[in-house]
This record gives structure tokens, sequence and C-alpha cells, in this order.
């Protein structure tokens, strides 16, 4: 299957990890954290190894030179489905940061016999079993971790889900807030492509002031200016979303360009790379190496 760059466009219960690295570029000391998060990851063992089909050991070295504080996985962490016998790639390979990783559940974690193997392995850093939805904080950073599989788990306003992320985010007094869920609610993925079941995390998100939503589920990244449910670009209102499933599984296509979709790039894996400062956020999409920059810049909190 061919893959091809669509776009690239440069552009500006509770757990805690670590307070990690000082950013000194100015000669100021500002404390700032390496966040580094990609979902769709490793092939099982019936699987075949590829140029363009699972890489995620080449991911996982690509991570370790990155030396983050805290690692996001989003979802679909094995393939086909997650099991303990597909979990031991990942393990091999990804397996290396689980001190310090923290996991969304995805579509393929409920294939097969459901969820058990993926929460026997990651326990608390995947939140509550069978629940998925928990928050922890990354430096000066909140970070909410959402179950987008709404036919398992309810995701409208109303539900034991909605309740608790109105209420965390009531809670919560950083500055700066991530939001992570496996199925984008926007995406120019010919997958998928937008998924408006997670209508209502969005609304709440974008109304509590939340800055960044990160999501798997495409084979591809590709990044959105920040909008409001509604599509409406804003700066002020509205959460900058990263699609990041780029993580090892394989890469796939895209659709006509949506609406406020900045950059598109299927031609390599690769990882997105934050840097979260207590006012703001740096970004880059650390491609597999040898490839030629893909996107990278700077946002400040709303």
């Amino acid at each position: 299957m061919p893959v091809v760059l669509a776009s690239v466009l440069t552009a500006c219960s509770m757990t805690s990890l670590p307070n990690a690295s000082t950013d000194r570029t100015s000669g100021a000391r500002s404390a700032a954290t390496t966040l580094v998060a990609a979902g769709d990851v490793a092939c099982g063992p019936d699987i075949e190894v590829t140029d363009q089909e699972c890489r995620q050991e080449t991911m996982a070295d690509l991570v370790e030179s990155l030396s983050p504080d805290a690692v996001l996985v989003l979802g679909d962490t094995a393939y086909e489905q997650v099991t303990v016998a597909s979990l031991k790639s990942y393990d091999v390979s990804w397996g290396r940061f689980l001190d310090k990783t923290q996991a969304v559940v995805g579509n393929h974690e409920y294939y097969g016999d459901g969820p058990d193997a993926y929460w026997d392995y990651f326990g608390d850093r995947a939140g509550p079993r069978g629940e998925g939805w928990y928050s922890f904080d990354v430096g000066a950073w909140h970070v909410v971790v959402l179950n987008s599989e709404c036919t398992e788990i309810g995701c409208d306003a109303d539900s034991d889900q909605g309740e608790w992320l109105a209420a965390d985010l009531a809670d919560n007094s950083a500055h700066c807030t991530l939001a992570a869920f496996h199925r984008p609610r926007f995406s120019s993925g010919d997958e998928y492509g937008d998924d408006e079941s997670v209508s209502d995390f969005w609304q709440v998100l974008q109304d509590a002031g939340v800055d960044v939503v990160l999501n798997g589920h495409e084979h591809s990244y590709e990044r959105f200016a920040p909008q409001r449910d509604s599509g409406r670009a804003t700066t002020e209102e509205g959460m900058a979303e990263f699609v990041v499933g780029t993580g090892g599984r394989d890469l796939r296509g895209f659709g006509d360009p949506k609406p406020n979709s900045e950059v598109r790039w299927n031609d390599s894996f690769g990882v997105l790379g934050l840097t979260l400062r207590p006012d703001g956020y740096d970004w880059r999409f650390h491609a597999t190496p040898g490839t030629s920059r893909v996107d990278q810049g700077s946002a400040s909190c709303r």
C-alpha cells in the first residue's frame, strides 16, 4: 500500500508523573516536562514485519532517543486484538517505558475477549479497571484521559464518564490542560474521518478551557488549528487537535482535507514530542530517522 504526503506545514483516581527537565533557552530557569505520544503501536506475532508494517521496535528506539519524562499511548496498543500474546510485541518494544507510561483504551482493546489483558498489563496506568477515564499531572499540566469507545462506555454528558469529566475539570486549577482519547473528533483520514460520537467530550473540554487534544485511530499524523466542536476556528475558545496514529502498526491514506487541518503526513511512522511549560507548549512530530522535518511549533495556553 503506497503512502503519500498529503501536505506539510510547519507552524507556530489521580496519579502524578515527575517534573523533569529545565528549559534554559532564554538563560532563565523555567520548569518544562517532555511528553511523547503516539497510538496504534504493535503487531501481534501472526503479522509479518515489513518496511511499512510492524515498526514498533523502531518507534520505541525513537522514543528512547528523546528521553521523555512521560509517555502517552493513544490506544490500539497491539493488533489485531489486545491479548496476552499480542502484548508481548508491545512489551519487548514500548514496554521499556512502562514505568513512565499512561495508557488510553482504543477499539482494538475491546476485540476478542475484551480489555482484560489490557488492564492486566497496564494496571492503574490505564485508569480504573473497566472504565478507562482518569486524570494525572505532568509537570504543571493537568491531563484527562477518556474512553472513546462509546458503544461500550457512555460518552454523553450525563453518562458516568461525562459527569466525572465535568467534575474533574471543575476541580482542576492548572493553567494548561491536555485531553487524550482514541477516536478523533476531527480527521481527514480515509479510514474513519470525523467521529461525532465524541462531540459531547469536545464541548465539555472546550468550554472548560482545555488547550490540546491528542488522538490515535487513524494511522497517520494530522494537526488541526484550534477549533470548537462546531468546526469554527478560534484560538480563544478552541482546542488544538493532534492525531498521532503512527506508533508502528501501519500507515494509511487521507481523503479530502477537513476544514482547519494544517498538517497531514503519512509518509513515515513517528511520535509527537510535546515540551510542556507552565504557560504553553512546544510541539514537534519526530518522524522515522532520516525523514525530513514534518511539523513543529509553539503555542500559549488559553
